[in-house]
């Protein structure tokens, strides 16, 4: 090696990673000192940044507190109803059973009058609150099965008045207006009035079944055939010919059995929902019919006296 490198090499000052205080005991000259490295003039500080921004608060956001709040009172408020209604069923029960047991009210008729009411009605005391509504709307169906039966018998007698050949209508027209009155309440209303307020697998089946021929009922009273007491769209139509104030008046009754034809649709699809929403079975309907029966006074005192007759044969043939 060039003797010129090597002491220049040897001159050069050492730096402070070189150093050793074990293998050099002398200490290092002041200017030998290694200068730290100066900072560089565009250092800047670390600054984190977060990964996400938070969500602004929106009018959206506000609108969503908002709703929640407003579902939350809403649930305590009918809470609150029903726990009132339900005070209210149990101070009205406790006072029927101190005065004796709760009267019969329906039909309301007058204390003088020389026949009772028949049936204890109140929709408010007897029906959960969540089932009061639909049977309320199926009182007033029944109402209007009613007042429909009573115009389809003063259209029926107005036709009978332009036709004379019209008596049959006008007969069956009464005959379906008292018939169909108290039997569509005692055979389909009360049924369900009873299996809303007794949670009955039997009811809902007596209802089902009833009611569905009486929807047929309603279709072929809509239809109006000749002869069958009906002012329906056929007979209105026939009548037009003889009179055409009285055509319209049986065309305006037929619009009523087809609006009563529809609405009772819609119910009974509306009833079958809520019986599927309540646990009744027809496996339930059966047991209560069977339990019924067993528990039925008239049953019983039936049996006993079918099976005492023929333990009394069957001894005298052993005689």
């Amino acid at each position: 090696m060039d003797p010129s490198v090597t002491q220049v090499r040897q001159a050069a000052p050492r730096g402070l990673e070189e150093y050793n205080p074990f293998t050099d005991g002398k200490p290092m000259p002041p200017g030998m000192a290694p200068k730290a490295a100066a900072p560089s003039a565009n250092t800047q500080p670390a600054i984190m940044k977060p990964t996400e921004e938070p969500p602004a608060y929106t009018q959206s956001c506000a609108q969503e507190q908002s709703g929640a709040a407003a579902e939350l009172l809403r649930r305590q408020e009918e809470l609150e109803r029903k726990a009132a209604e339900l005070d209210r069923r149990e101070r009205e029960m406790q006072s029927l059973s101190a005065s004796g047991g709760r009267n019969n009210n329906w039909p309301p008729l007058p204390e003088k009058f020389p026949v009772g009411p028949c049936f204890y009605h109140d929709i408010a005391v007897d029906i959960p609150v969540e089932f009061q509504k639909t049977v309320k709307i199926m009182y007033y169906l029944w109402m209007f099965h009613t007042g429909t039966l009573l115009a389809n018998m003063v259209g029926c007698l107005a036709w009978f008045c332009v036709d004379a050949s019209r008596g049959v209508d006008f007969g069956l027209s009464m005959l379906w207006f008292m018939l169909f009155t108290p039997c569509a309440f005692v055979c389909w209303y009360r049924p369900l009035y009873g299996a809303f307020r007794s949670d009955s697998s039997f009811r809902f089946f007596a209802f089902f079944f009833v009611y569905i021929c009486q929807v047929g009922v309603y279709v072929m009273q809509c239809i109006g055939i000749s002869s069958w007491g009906a002012s329906g769209w056929i007979s209105a139509l026939t009548c037009l010919n003889h009179s055409v104030p009285v055509g319209i008046l049986m065309i305006l009754i037929a619009a009523l059995f087809t609006s009563e034809a529809v609405l009772s649709l819609i119910m009974f699809k509306k009833v079958h929902g809520m019986y599927r929403t309540t646990g009744a079975s027809f496996a339930k309907a059966q047991q209560e019919f069977a339990t019924g029966v067993m528990t039925n006074k008239t049953v019983q005192t039936a049996a006993a006296t079918a099976a005492s007759r023929a333990a009394q044969g069957g001894f005298k043939e052993q005689i």
